[in-house]
């Protein structure tokens, strides 16, 4: 029953996902040799369909989500002239499986975003001359891999403007943005697992060559665990991204990320990005040295800032909360992770005082109990503000 019920609807299905091993056996039924699903729009699954592709395979395919490089794979271009949207996430591949993507890809005449394993310079090649591609997400799980040192002359990948790419070690980024351009680029992503010092200075130094990027993440969870040399060295993170004065939003998360982040430094990276609107710097290893003082100094120069999460030392209050002569109203959502708090009424009676749009406070890296205090505190303060607005009205 269930095998004829999926026959009769077959032709109607627009969009389609296979998720469980249970339904592969419903395929078995289908006649072999053609496709099924002749209006099908949207193929997503995590199963290896292996035989059964070409029975998905609608000429009005456009999106079309797979776990691993098919043997199969150049048939889905080849029948699905529409398709723009191509997502192959697998990593774990051999050199037969990369070149049966390469091919795939350089059969792709519409693609407008692609989600697969390492590309070779030839792929970028061909990529640099497919105008419709606007979205590129790389994922690698090998601890080390090179794309070689070959000159290809390639042309710029004028439409791209979102890169994300998802690796062990963060050689093949460096290497993709310090040889190819990407004149229309706004987001750059990247979850690299380990993230040395040595790494960070060539990365932030391509980075710096796409000066249109107005949305940057870079996250990793190790990196040196000797910070001796940083303390001496130049290339402070920060400091390396004030070069970028159309920054909208900025996360780093990554050990030592926020290295001699201090009030002085602060300032300077929000005089640099005036059109600022969220700011994350998520670092477990940070000593808060920023105060409170210097926070609202800064936000003075921020009115677009909406979320925020730096170390910020809430121990040492420096600032008289009835005293502050301004309210920075579109501040949403503070994150006090990895900063340093004691007292937490304090804390929250100026988060209400100067912050009237920060309605709850939040943070990984401290003990759940202080922000529930100051929850609470915060909650009572604006209880009583409202309290205090009818009695007066």
């Amino acid at each position: 029953m269930k095998s004829l019920n999926f026959l009769h609807h077959a032709p109607r299905v627009r969009s389609l996902k296979i998720l469980d091993d249970d339904y592969l056996h419903l395929l078995s039924v289908l006649p072999i040799e053609k496709c099924m699903f002749p209006r099908l729009l949207s193929l997503l699954t995590d199963r290896d369909l292996k035989r059964y592709l070409h029975l998905f395979l609608s000429p009005t395919l456009r999106r079309c989500t797979l776990p691993v490089v098919h043997l199969d794979l150049k048939s889905v271009p080849i029948r699905c002239a529409a398709l723009e949207d191509l997502s192959i996430k697998s990593f774990i591949n051999t050199a037969a499986d990369m070149q049966v993507l390469y091919d795939s890809i350089r059969l792709c005449k519409r693609l407008v975003t692609l989600t697969c394993p390492l590309l070779d310079w030839t792929t970028w090649g061909y990529l640099s001359n497919l105008p419709t591609l606007l979205t590129l997400e790389i994922l690698d799980d090998r601890p080390r891999h090179s794309l070689g040192s070959r000159n290809l002359n390639l042309a710029p990948l004028l439409n791209v403007t979102r890169l994300n790419f998802i690796t062990r070690r963060a050689a093949y980024t460096i290497a993709v943005m310090q040889h190819l351009e990407f004149p229309s680029l706004n987001q750059f992503e990247m979850d690299v697992l380990d993230l040395p010092w040595a790494d960070t200075e060539p990365l932030f130094h391509a980075l710096s060559q796409h000066k249109t990027l107005s949305h940057i993440i870079i996250s990793s969870e190790r990196g040196d665990r000797e910070i001796q040399d940083l303390l001496d060295s130049s290339s402070i993170p920060i400091r390396q991204f004030l070069c970028f004065t159309q920054l909208r939003s900025l996360r780093f998360k990554f050990p030592y990320c926020c290295i001699n982040l201090d009030n002085n430094l602060l300032l300077e990276a929000m005089s640099s990005w005036p059109h600022i609107q969220k700011l994350e710097f998520i670092d477990p290893q940070a000593v808060p040295t920023v105060t409170f003082h210097g926070l609202f100094t800064v936000l003075h120069r921020c009115p677009r800032l909406h979320t925020l999460d730096i170390p910020l030392d809430a121990v040492n209050i420096d600032v008289d909360p009835t005293a502050e002569p301004f309210l920075h109203t579109s501040l949403q959502n503070l994150n006090l992770t990895s900063s340093a708090l004691s007292d937490a009424e304090a804390v929250a009676r100026i988060i209400f005082s100067v912050l009237p749009s920060v309605d709850l406070i939040s943070g990984y890296g401290c003990p759940s109990d202080i922000f529930l205090k100051i929850q609470k505190h915060l909650e009572s303060f604006r209880a009583s503000a409202v309290l205090g607005r009818r009695i007066l009205t």
